[in-house]
């Protein structure tokens, strides 16, 4: 083999092994930068629901107060209804005591 060609086989044989060391650096940065993104998305997917649990808690106490107050406006208007039946029966009631009270 002439030495033309053995510096030519060691010329391609060099190029080879820097392409491949290139391919090889190429994929471990390839690697690298989709496992910095998985943990970039992992990172927004865990702070997007906190803020979705956050806001279905902001929901849910918001229903809750409204049906407290809901019961207790109900509550009210019960109480005011049984205080004027009661204030209703209670003349009626001291009417009857006294009317007991004086026939006795």
């Amino acid at each position: 083999m002439s030495l033309e060609a053995i510096e030519k086989v060691t010329q391609v044989e060099n190029e080879v092994r820097e392409r491949r060391a290139a391919a090889e650096a190429e994929a471990k940065q390839l690697v690298a930068d989709a496992e910095k993104e998985g943990q970039a998305l992992l990172q927004r997917t865990r702070a997007a629901g906190a803020e979705a649990g956050r806001e279905l808690l902001r929901q849910a106490e918001e229903r809750a107060a409204a049906a407290a107050e809901k019961t207790a406006r109900a509550a009210e208007a019960d109480a005011a209804k049984l205080r004027q039946t009661a204030e209703k029966r209670l003349e009626a009631a001291a009417e009857f005591i006294v009317g007991r009270v004086v026939s006795n």
